[in-house]
């Protein structure tokens, strides 16, 4: 007689597998034989899929993922109801490892949009591919002045990856790998792995057992460099995984772009702002110079306000500290152009007014063809020493401020120096004075920044002309570079807000005869020091 099977439920979509008390299979419904051809009834279940009951939850039979649910039954008997889960685990399988890439690359995207430094966004390419994309990775940069720089990257364990690198020159690289500089895509060849190998950029590798695969990480014209990377042992790229590899190397060829380029542009900045920067007064016997300059902007190292000097054959000094309208980049390109106008034009004209009326006629003729409507206060002097140590100084102004003139017992006088801007109107008044240093007193010339500093207890208060005089009265004593620096770091001191104008400070200091202290070149925005 047929079993009475009224205890259990019938499952469309599930396999159906009924024991007695013994563990032996009594009933096999259709959908159990397909996915258990092994289960006859008679037979003891154990023996014929023990999986079923040691890893019911999920185990792997005949190429397919299956799950078994236990039912207990009257008498000790139980069925077991069997699924086949194979789609559904392909399909989470497929989506975890979806999340999985969109995770790494959104990682890979942040960590190497920060870089900005060529090395380190080499280093951090070749330490994100290990061990996600391989067991090991070299990267290969572009060549630049027939040299090759390469990062190394290999899987150490559970520990991070280990990377190092080294130069190449250009000409010893595989030449599969200066095809793939060049823009030719390579493929993955056997002989490829050998020759990196004996480069020594695989260490550990077994020859003629490894795999590499090349891929060019994208630049502009040409790729930014090329990705080496060898998988796990006994794999190989598959779709899935060469998606994911051309994905990570477009993301670290624009990482690798980006940083050349940010390079490439901070070099020509830092070229062209050593040009601009203020140059330091060179050393002229009986003269002590001392310099202070903090630009508006203190992460261009430039500004608007310009000093320097120039030795004459006579033995004297031309000198000079300017403030050009506006700030910036644009300001300094503009002092750029004076300080050069200035020195070539005092080899032709050393008397300070004729010369500054030069000045005046050139920069005319150079902001009318450009339209760029700028204009200069400028306070432009001759020093001469005396036989007696001090210095004749003959100055002549162009609408600047007022030199000041500490006298050998503290005092602070104010020269009597005015005139027009420079570079607005043809044949303009131009002030002159001449002022006599005895041995051991200083001339001070400044720019608008020091006495326009706003701040103080109120916050909107001008340092002033004043507090300026006032800062340096009884000062007689401090060297030409300490002066400049005490009016620079007191008129600091009074600002209350981070925005300010350019500031500058040059003093002139006659130190008797045989002797030229001056001020030591220093980084912009930072003084100088005697020697």
């Amino acid at each position: 007689m047929a079993p009475d099977w009224s205890e259990v439920v019938p499952h469309v979509r599930e396999g159906l597998v009924v024991c007695d008390a013994g563990g032996v299979v009594r009933h096999v419904n259709p959908v159990a034989a397909r996915l258990l051809p092994e289960l006859v009834p008679g037979t003891p279940l154990a023996a014929g899929v023990p999986a079923i009951t040691t890893d019911p939850a999920g185990f792997g039979h005949r190429s397919r993922r299956l799950t078994a649910r236990r039912v207990a039954l009257s008498d000790g008997r139980c069925c077991w109801y069997v699924e086949d889960v194979t789609d559904h685990v392909d399909r989470a399988d497929a989506l975890l490892a979806e999340r999985a890439r969109a995770s790494f690359l959104a990682g890979v995207g942040t960590t190497l949009g920060s870089l900005l430094h060529p090395d380190r966004a080499a280093a951090a390419v070749v330490r994100l591919a290990v061990p996600v994309l391989a067991d090991a990775a070299v990267l290969v940069l572009a060549p630049r002045a027939g040299r090759v720089r390469w990062w190394r990257a290999v899987r150490s364990g559970d520990e991070a990856p280990a990377v190092d690198g080294g130069v190449l020159a250009a000409g010893d690289l595989p030449q599969a790998v200066a095809d793939a500089l060049g823009g030719v895509r390579a493929h993955a060849v056997d002989w490829l792995a050998e020759r990196s190998t004996g480069a020594g950029w695989l260490p550990g590798a077994a020859p003629g057992g490894t795999h590499a695969r090349l891929v060019p990480l994208p630049g502009v014209d040409t790729p930014a460099g090329v990705l080496l990377v060898t998988p796990p042992p006994g794999g190989s790229p598959d779709e899935d995984g060469t998606e994911l590899l051309d994905a990570f190397a477009a993301r670290a060829g624009a990482a690798l772009t980006a940083a050349a380029l940010y390079r490439d542009q901070a070099e020509v900045a830092e070229t062209l702002q050593s040009s601009l920067l203020p140059v330091e007064p060179p050393g002229v016997p009986g003269i002590q110079w001392g310099t202070a300059y903090r630009p508006a902007q203190a992460g261009l190292r430039i500004g608007g306000d310009f000093y320097g000097a120039h030795p004459l054959a006579d033995g004297g000094a031309l000198f000079f500290l300017g403030d050009v309208s506006g700030k910036g980049v644009e300001a300094a390109v503009f002092t750029g152009q004076l300080r050069q106008c200035l020195h070539a034009l005092h080899r032709v004209e050393s008397r300070p007014g004729p010369l500054l009326a030069l000045l005046n006629d050139t920069l005319l003729e150079t902001v009318q063809a450009h339209g760029q409507g700028r204009f200069a206060t400028l306070v432009l002097g001759v020093a001469r020493p005396c036989r007696d140590g001090g210095l004749t100084l003959t100055m002549a102004g162009g609408g600047h401020l007022p030199p000041l003139v500490l006298r050998g017992g503290g005092e602070v006088e104010t020269v009597p120096l005015r005139g027009m801007l420079i570079g607005v109107v043809g044949d303009p008044r131009i002030g002159e004075a001449t002022v006599r240093l005895a041995p051991g007193e200083t001339c001070v010339l400044y720019s608008d920044g020091v006495t326009e500093a706003r701040g103080g207890p109120r916050g909107d208060q001008q340092f002033g002309a004043q507090r300026l005089v006032d800062t340096l009265t009884g000062c007689h004593r401090m060297p030409a570079p300490a002066l400049a620096e005490r009016i620079a770091q007191v008129a600091g001191d009074w600002l209350t807000r981070g925005d300010h104008d350019d500031v500058a400070v040059l003093a002139v200091r006659a130190v008797g005869p045989g002797r030229h202290l001056h001020a030591v070149p220093a980084p912009a925005g930072q003084p100088g020091t005697s020697r």
